[in-house]
């Protein structure tokens, strides 16, 4: 019996031995592989990742007003294609900043290297999804740099009302935004000029090699609203922020209002209106509580206690009403206190 004990000591022994020594094992490759992991989090976290394109992100839009806009891209071999990439990014936000549909700002691309392509035309999409995904899709066009054909192109093609662009009656300012970072091939300052003389607005961006004279023969007046450089196409974007400030509108229920209670912009102008309980005044601008109305309706059994009580609850109504409109001046001026500090 002895023995028997003995040996399911030792057994025993021998398999509580086996487990620690997995358990240390795998606890030691468990180490090694999370030391692993922080050293290669430690090299990614120190390279900001690539942005990508994401057509279904969108930012906020500012009140930018109706435009007919062309973007006229160079695509030429000097372009590589990371940097085509940062172009379209910027063509994306871009996008994300206008007021896009049929009855605000219509968007249109014209890509170029030593031949022309129009991507898209401005009656071909009217939302940001659709233009965004329309963008992803463009590919670069390799050699030559036609910058000249490109903006005759963008004038006789894209700027058409049978392309979709807007009938000069309704005073739809047309925009051009050049992208380029090399020298033009060709004429550009009497196709730049024809085209200002038809009415477009031309913005010239220059990136690296980009040749200053040219943009500046490019662009519309004053040049120094008209003409931007960027040192590389990884700092592109930042002209977002700069287009922003030119193309969108200002919003005049920032800019000061008269209204009581709520200023709704309505594209160059503003309405008012209440809040809830409240109607808004003859004059457009100021609002009043809404009156609860209720009907003594005479009771044919002439019952006195039923006369009473809704003569009561008609008081009460009235006494409550007038708490409201005391509660909303109290709240009215300490908005105003507020605002003033």
């Amino acid at each position: 019996m002895q023995r028997v004990l003995v040996g399911l000591v030792y057994s025993a022994c021998l398999l509580l031995w086996n487990v620690v020594a997995t358990y240390t094992h795998a606890g030691a490759l468990e180490s090694h592989a999370i030391v692993a992991q922080s050293y290669a989090q430690s090299r990614h976290n120190g390279r900001p990742p690539a942005r990508t394109l994401n057509p279904a992100k969108t930012d906020s839009e500012c009140r930018s007003r109706p435009l007919d806009l062309v973007f006229i891209i160079d695509s030429s071999r000097s372009v590589r294609p990371i940097e085509f990439e940062k172009v379209k990014i910027f063509l994306a936000d871009m996008v994300d900043t206008l007021d896009v549909g049929a009855e605000g700002t219509r968007v249109a691309v014209v890509n170029y290297a030593s031949t022309v392509k129009v991507e898209f035309l401005l009656k071909d999409h009217f939302n940001k999804l659709d233009l965004k995904k329309a963008i992803s899709r463009i590919e670069p066009l390799a050699a030559g740099t036609m910058t000249g054909l490109a903006i005759k192109s963008a004038m006789t093609e894209a700027f058409t009302e049978e392309s979709g662009a807007r009938p000069k009656a309704r005073k739809i300012s047309k925009v051009a935004i050049i992208v380029t970072d090399g020298r033009p091939q060709d004429n550009v300052a009497e196709v730049s000029a024809a085209a200002r003389g038809t009415g477009i607005e031309i913005y010239a961006v220059g990136v690296d090699r980009a040749d200053m004279s040219s943009l500046k023969q490019m662009a519309s007046v004053p040049l120094e609203e008209h003409v931007f450089y960027v040192e590389t196409y990884g700092v592109i974007e930042k002209l977002t922020s700069k287009f922003r400030e030119t193309l969108c509108g200002v919003d005049p229920c920032t800019m000061g209002h008269d209204c009581q209670h709520i200023c709704v912009n309505s594209n160059a102008s503003f309405y008012c209106k209440c809040r809830a309980g409240f109607i808004l005044n003859a004059d457009k601008k100021t609002c009043s509580v809404k009156q609860v109305k209720v009907e003594v309706v005479e009771d044919p059994c002439k019952c006195e206690a039923r006369l009473a009580f809704q003569k009561q609850t008609q008081a009460a109504l009235q006494q409550l009403t007038t708490k409201i409109a005391d509660v909303s001046r109290r709240i009215e001026s300490l908005e105003s206190l507020a605002g003033r500090g």
